[in-house]
């Protein structure tokens, strides 16, 4: 019989939960430079509903998005490339910090710290 996850696992846990909901949730929503602060703003408040959330700061980058833009509609799809994101999850006084950016090519989604 294996031991319970310690608060610090479970607290990890919570914020891949919310990076799996909050990246494959949004990846393909229709975004524009005009759109980007209420894109923003949805992502943060949808993932910030979840249980231990504390808070979420999604950050769409409009020179990115205006460069994913290769066709005349105005428009390119949201990707991990085009936006960086932060989170504090608490679980049981056990808070870790999280962060989304660009890692040769690839959205990597890391644990920045853990915080008693």
């Amino acid at each position: 019989m294996s031991d319970a996850p310690t608060d610090a696992q479970q607290a990890c846990f919570e914020a891949g939960i919310k990076f799996g909901s909050l990246y494959h949730q949004f990846a393909g929503t229709p975004v524009s430079p005009a759109s980007t602060d209420s894109l923003e703003t949805a992502m943060a408040e949808a993932i910030g509903n979840q249980p231990h959330c504390e808070w979420v700061s999604v950050d769409i980058l409009d020179d990115r998005v205006a460069d994913a833009i290769d066709h005349d509609e105005g428009y390119a799809e949201l990707t991990g490339s085009l936006m960086e994101v932060e989170m504090r999850i608490d679980y049981e006084g056990t808070a870790v910090r999280t962060r989304m950016t660009m890692e040769e090519g690839y959205p990597r989604m890391r644990l920045v710290a853990i915080e008693n």
